[in-house]
């Protein structure tokens, strides 16, 4: 039997990462959306496609939580998207309120189900989700350190000309402003990409990928991205459903790792069938912990805001 995947949100990016995870025939998937006829006729849609992929997932779409019962993971996208000008803090209140009402239902019938969080601001609607299922920490992870690494890797296979395959990147910390790309972890088959490009490019590059989802809604002016951000919340699912042990940059829990207690970060995890299997500890430098530092504190503020 296939392991069962629900995205909760049909827009640009539940339907992306449906359409992603459905080409893939990682799971079933399931579309649930509170505005009628929407996931329903984008699932159709998707289904009506699986033929001309080949491949046998099943797609639907629902208004009813109760189609969703059972899931193995629940990818939550639900929430406003942001508009120029709009920043991660903005959508705070109005998407809180949203999670409350999605992780009552997606606990009520999917017990046993790891949620992987995508709306944002990510780090608090991380916590948010948490605290508001009563899971383990190891089943809530929230989507940001991959969809981050993924542009910083872009940039530098763009820059040095090489194939995105030889690039690693590493990014920590909240899905923001205060985000922390890690040059000396980042790697080109393996050599170090401080060894190949000059320190103010490599600023450039870093600062390029804080402002990553600005760019892109600047360009969109009524969007945000959502190829990449799909595509990042598939490759977890990948790891979850495959029980691969692959390690990733997510936000994760922190009890202690990292000198920091009681928040979502984002860091390196191992995923694994369990979900998060291993929350990883790299030495930082005494700059790169600072920056780590700030990030969190810029979580905490939001947290506290909804009490969190």
């Amino acid at each position: 039997m296939r392991k069962k995947v629900t995205i909760v949100g049909s827009g640009n990016v539940g339907a992306t990462a449906a359409h992603w995870i459905a080409s893939k025939e990682l799971a079933d998937v399931v579309l649930i959306d509170i505005i009628e006829g929407v996931p329903q006729g984008k699932g159709l849609d998707l289904l009506e496609a699986m033929p001309i992929e080949k491949r046998d997932s099943q797609v639907s779409g629902t208004n009813d939580y109760k189609d969703t019962a059972k899931s193995d993971i629940v990818v939550i996208t639900a929430g406003i998207p942001r508009k120029p000008g709009m920043s991660r803090d903005d959508l705070l209140s109005t998407n809180y309120n949203i999670m409350k009402a999605v992780v009552g239902e997606v606990v009520k019938n999917s017990p046993n189900c790891i949620l992987i969080v995508v709306s944002n601001p990510l780090d608090a609607m991380a916590q948010a989700a948490y605290k508001l299922s009563g899971f383990p920490r190891e089943r809530v992870i929230g989507m940001a350190g991959v969809l981050d690494s993924g542009r910083f890797r872009a940039f530098i296979a763009q820059e040095l000309q090489v194939s995105v395959e030889n690039v690693t990147a590493f990014v920590l910390g909240g899905h923001g402003d205060t985000m922390v790309p890690l040059p000396r972890y980042s790697t080109v088959a393996g050599i170090p990409i401080t060894e190949l490009m000059e320190k103010s490019k490599l600023e450039a590059l870093v600062q390029r990928t804080r402002d990553g989802g600005a760019e892109i809604v600047k360009y969109l002016k009524s969007g945000s991205a959502y190829y990449a951000p799909s595509a990042a919340a598939t490759e977890m699912t990948e790891a979850i459903l495959k029980d691969k042990k692959k390690i990733l940059p997510c936000a994760a829990y922190l009890q202690g790792e990292y000198g920091i207690n009681g928040l979502y970060v984002g860091v390196p995890v191992k995923l694994g069938a369990k979900g998060i299997e291993q929350i990883i500890e790299i030495r930082l430098t005494t700059e790169e912990k600072a920056g780590l530092d700030k990030s969190a504190a810029a979580v905490k503020e939001l947290c506290d805001v909804i009490g969190v």
